[in-house]
């Protein structure tokens, strides 16, 4: 299995993660607007090259989780940081309300149906994690799961499902899926901006939900749900990031980084044919060498 590349965003494996110390704004040294946008175009292309390599070594599946509260930047930076990347080798997934059939399944069932095979590359907009985010701020959810055993506490719950996901993750890993699972740390105040530009651009109107407003009354409780899973499944073979996201074009270059970075650990070559297939291509060369253009 891989191991997670080094990061100063990158949660710890012991549980020792305290969100309310962890930056929500871009470093104040370090490259300023324009330049973090010229490397991220640099990113998308190193990204296009070793997705290509990925796809032909077949070995490997990657899957990047993006997990955050609403207007953090989720679809805007899924499609920047993937703008170059060959669409048949990729598939991104969003994860909305449940349907009925879902909710007849077990918590991971859904998400397992869209899984990457081996040579592509998965995005989870949204993931089995809203079982222990949303459903924790929200526990009357539960109620329409219609789960044969609860326990009589709900933090018992929780700590399963913790687990469950744990032994997901691993089962992925040992069978070749490179995980990455990114937190979009969006501070409460920009939030707020963001929100409002929703509310004040007619060309944003649309991204508008009046739920919206409803989850931001509950910040404190997904904040506490938030620390308490990063800390319970932040793994070497599943690591999470917790990145600034107040500025878009620092939290675009971070994730890029770290996605190129994995990519590149991977030390993915293209396939090397046998000796006796490459002793073939000399006479298939003659073969169509000779051949007449057709009128």
């Amino acid at each position: 299995m891989f191991k997670a590349v080094q990061s100063p965003y990158l949660v710890p494996f012991d549980g020792s993660f305290v969100l309310s110390k962890a930056p929500s704004t871009a470093p104040k040294q370090g490259l300023d607007k324009d330049a973090r946008k010229a490397r991220l175009v640099e990113l998308v292309e190193e990204l296009a090259a070793l997705q290509h390599i990925l796809y032909a070594h077949s070995g490997h599946s990657i899957l990047l989780v993006f997990q955050a509260m609403d207007a953090a930047g989720k679809d805007s930076t899924i499609r920047a940081v993937l703008s170059g990347v060959d669409p048949a080798g990729c598939a991104v997934t969003s994860f909305k309300r449940p349907s009925e059939t879902e909710l007849a399944h077990d918590f991971l069932w859904r998400t397992s149906q869209h899984l990457p095979q081996r040579g592509r590359i998965g995005v989870f907009n949204r993931s089995y994690y809203e079982e222990v985010l949303a459903v924790r701020v929200h526990p009357e959810f539960l109620d329409a799961q219609n789960l044969p055993y609860r326990p009589k506490k709900l933090a018992d719950l929780w700590r399963e499902r913790y687990d469950s996901i744990c032994e997901h993750e691993q089962h992925l890993a040992r069978n070749g899926t490179v995980i990455l699972k990114f937190w979009l740390n969006v501070s409460r105040d920009e939030q707020r901006d963001r929100l409002l530009a929703r509310l004040n651009e007619p060309e944003k109107n649309w991204k508008f939900e009046s739920g919206d407003l409803a989850e931001r009354d509950r910040w404190k409780d997904y904040m506490s749900a938030y620390q308490d899973a990063l800390n319970a499944t932040s793994r070497p073979h599943a690591p999470w990031y917790a990145i600034p996201a107040d500025s878009k074009s620092f939290m675009r270059m971070t994730v890029a980084d770290i996605i190129v970075r994995t990519l590149e650990s991977l030390e993915l070559k293209y396939p090397k044919l046998e000796k006796e297939e490459l002793a073939k291509f000399g006479e298939m060369k003659k073969q169509l060498m000779g051949d007449t253009k057709s009128a």
